[in-house]
């Protein structure tokens, strides 16, 4: 009989032990999540990956990412050979490459902002003319209503992927003819703001006081009107994998969660980017 109490009391213990969490767990199984995620791709959105891996680890302790950025359409590249996780671009997808089993994963949608020294007195450009201002065809602001003075293009050094979204967009690579071409998103909104008759672009989120930003097509550069699609000069950022993110493993798939819970969404305003919700 005392046998019997003895591993019956046993049995209460250990299934005690289990309730409370007594084998090691804290409660929270998604913190239990470990290991590395690998990422590959766009360089336009380093900024926003490295803010995502230094934040996640606040939810998921054990979990590492573990990025690379070199390109877009390299990043897709290395989703489809297996040899990463989540391909990173800053363009939408192609109907080739979802045929191939990429999943459109769109994450965030960054609007690129037109900007010029703040006397300027244009204060709207079509999306025609801010072609011809960086093609060369219109190089004075008088043409398109302004003071009688030579307008100074600038715009990021080539590989950047800020110029490569812009003159993607617009249709014009290998087109422009810049004047000034700067290496970084602070150079380009000092020199404008210290340059008469300069224009330059940067992300929505590096508009100050020292520029004036310009409608484009009578529509502001806003986090609505990139949200609403009326504002035309956006570009999504693109986190694609092989298959649908359901199918991925539980690493893969805390990733996409975090993106989707209120921190993760934090880190997208913190960076300048606007949610596709």
């Amino acid at each position: 009989m005392k046998k019997v109490l003895g591993i019956l009391l046993t049995l209460v213990l250990c299934l005690g032990l289990t309730a409370c969490g007594g084998s090691g767990d804290t409660g929270e199984g998604s913190n239990e999540v470990s290991g590395s995620v690998s990422l590959n791709g766009s360089t336009s959105m380093e900024k926003f990956v490295n803010a995502l891996k230094e934040a996640i680890v606040e939810d998921y302790p054990n979990l590492t990412l573990e990025p690379q950025f070199t390109g877009s359409g390299a990043g897709i590249e290395a989703v489809l050979a297996g040899t990463a996780d989540i391909g990173d671009s800053s363009r939408a997808l192609s109907d080739e490459e979802k045929a191939e089993g990429l999943e459109e994963n769109i994450v965030a949608i960054d609007g690129i902002a037109v900007i010029t020294h703040p006397s300027n007195k244009v204060d709207n450009v079509t999306t025609d003319q801010l072609k011809k201002i960086y093609t060369g065809e219109i190089t004075n602001w008088s043409q398109l209503g302004g003071d009688d003075q030579a307008i100074v293009v600038m715009g990021r050094e080539a590989g950047s992927g800020t110029r490569g979204a812009f003159e993607e967009i617009l249709g014009i690579e290998d087109a422009c003819k810049y004047a000034q071409e700067l290496n970084e998103t602070g150079a380009v909104v000092a020199k404008v703001g210290e340059t008469q008759g300069a224009i330059g672009y940067v992300s929505l989120d590096n508009i100050t006081d020292s520029v004036k930003a310009l409608k484009l097509d009578d529509v502001e550069a806003s986090e609505e009107t990139v949200k609403d699609g009326s504002y035309t000069l956006q570009r999504p950022f693109v986190m694609a994998t092989k298959g649908k993110i359901s199918e991925q493993s539980e690493k893969v798939q805390a990733v996409f969660e975090f993106i989707e819970s209120e921190k993760g969404q934090e880190v997208l305003k913190a960076v300048g980017l606007v949610s596709p919700k």
